[in-house]
């Protein structure tokens, strides 16, 4: 019988045993084995993942950006920036409070013109383009930092809300920043690196407080991948969450509210993807890009529950109030540009330029029609054009909603203004109408009747003692000549 072999096993230290990491956790942030890597510098690279989107995004929201009018929410800012403290303020949604008091200071030293008031969303959007380039650069490689910002660039929502006076651009900025900040607090969870990470959530739910969604997909990734570090980080996003939380709470209770918008029915669902990324064909071509993406798992893990699980906790809340608005999601457009471009680098190069043109085209119609004096989705200034025109002495305005008062104020001088025969009396006053022979009508919306319903006695004589006798339907609006019909024109 012979003795069987014998195996010698070496010692192994504590320090050498490893188990095996199939997200990748223990490797570097960007870590790609077998990926393409640009051949250059890559600190040169590193630097043109954000600098080139960053200048890219700021050309294209300067060209233009003065040319459509303010539509009604801007207006709101206009009016918050320009009128005596505190009447400015909005006496309906208490979330733009924030905002509103910084475009106070902004119009303060630097003016209330129309391109004035727009410049912080640019500046913001800038930077978050800036950001997007040198995320994607982190957690994926310098060229896939590169093609991420172009790609975020070229989106004509991205230009579009860069050229809006209202808070969807620093919240997508504070969203990026947020994210920005969180990879190096969950490698290494200390006060120094989660407080930066809490100040960018606060930023966030000031900005908009819908915005504050992206924290489940946060908290999903700290679930995923980081359980140990779970107690930090909910300790530092609740603290994030707390001004956002005082803010609605004092102001719901001093009477104020947060603005509606709509719930989502089949068809506000299938608007979404054409109002969210400006064009229909290119959420459908970010959405097959970032199909590719999957398979690199932990970076595109990341940037899936970014993109993915907003839009479903805004869906489920959307489903208790009316909360649903495409604009809200806006800052899921970075983890959308950072998937498409995760699997467009694993292309050549050459493909690179393709896609990116492609891409420019299918958004070229909707880069123009931003640009356009409707392109925000209401005529204000158009508007105030034909009423500037053909007013008479004599002439007054009924306006079917307080806020399109705005319009006249600011795209007409007071001299050339109808008198605004329900200024003292907004729920109606016939007698306000007395010796009025022609009446000018301004309602938000394309209306088949022109007549506002104020109700009583003011609504039944406009109805039945003046004649319509020409109608206008400029971009979201529906504006109105009423003559008495007593008199002719």
């Amino acid at each position: 019988m012979m003795d069987a072999d014998t195996m010698v096993l070496p010692r192994l230290g504590p320090g050498e045993i490893r188990v095996e990491d199939p997200w990748g956790e223990d490797r570097a942030v960007g870590y790609r084995p077998g990926a393409h890597h640009p051949p250059a510098d890559t600190s040169r690279w590193r630097l043109a993942a954000w600098l080139l989107p960053a200048l890219l995004t700021g050309a294209l929201g300067v060209v233009g950006a003065g040319t459509p009018g303010l539509r009604l929410a801007e207006l709101a800012t206009w009016r918050a920036a320009t009128s005596p403290w505190p009447d400015g303020l909005p006496g309906g949604d208490v979330t733009l409070v924030p905002y509103h008091l910084l475009m106070r200071a902004w119009a303060a030293a630097f003016g209330a013109s129309d391109l004035a008031l727009r410049v912080p969303s640019l500046l913001a959007v800038a930077a978050a383009a800036a950001l997007v380039g040198a995320l994607a650069a982190r957690m994926f490689a310098p060229g896939t930092g590169v093609l991420a910002g172009v790609i975020f660039a070229l989106l004509p929502s991205v230009t579009r809300y860069a050229q809006e006076a209202q808070p969807h651009a620093l919240a997508l900025f504070a969203a990026v920043l947020a994210t920005w900040l969180l990879l190096p607090a969950l490698d290494r969870p200390s006060l120094r690196r989660l407080a930066p990470y809490a100040g960018a959530v606060a930023l966030l739910g000031l900005c908009h407080a819908v915005a504050l969604l992206l924290l489940v997909g946060h908290g999903w990734v700290v679930l995923a991948f980081r359980r140990g570090v779970a107690g930090r980080w909910l300790a530092a996003a609740f603290l994030g969450v707390l001004p956002a939380a005082a803010l609605l709470w004092s102001g719901v209770r001093a009477g104020g509210q947060v603005a509606p918008a709509a719930r989502p029915d089949v068809a506000a669902l299938a608007a979404t993807p054409r109002e969210l990324f400006g064009v229909a064909a290119l959420g459908a071509v970010l959405l097959g890009l970032a199909l590719f993406s999957l398979p690199l798992r932990h970076a595109a893990a990341v940037c899936t529950a970014w993109a993915v699980l907003p839009p479903l906790g805004l869906l489920l809340l959307a489903q208790v109030t009316p909360v649903w608005s495409p604009s809200s999601l806006l800052f899921t457009l970075p983890a959308w540009a950072t998937l498409a471009a995760a699997a467009l680098s694993r292309v050549r190069a050459r493909c690179w330029v393709v896609v990116l043109a492609a891409l420019a085209l299918i958004g070229a119609p909707a880069q123009a029609a931003v640009r356009a004096p409707d392109g925000h989705g209401q005529a204000t200034r158009e508007v105030a054009e034909i009423v500037g025109v053909r007013r008479l002495p004599g002439d007054g305005v009924v306006y079917g909603d307080a806020d399109a008062r705005t319009v006249v104020a600011r795209y007409l001088p007071a001299e050339r203004r109808p008198t605004d025969l329900l200024a003292a009396a907004p729920h109606g006053c016939a007698g306000c109408l007395w010796g009025v022979r022609r009446l000018w009508v301004i309602r938000p919306g394309e209306r088949t009747d022109p007549v506002p319903p104020v109700g009583g006695a003011t609504e039944r004589l406009l109805r039945t003692g003046y004649q319509v006798a020409q109608v206008w339907h400029p971009t979201g609006f529906t504006l109105a000549l009423l003559v008495d019909e007593r008199t002719a024109l």
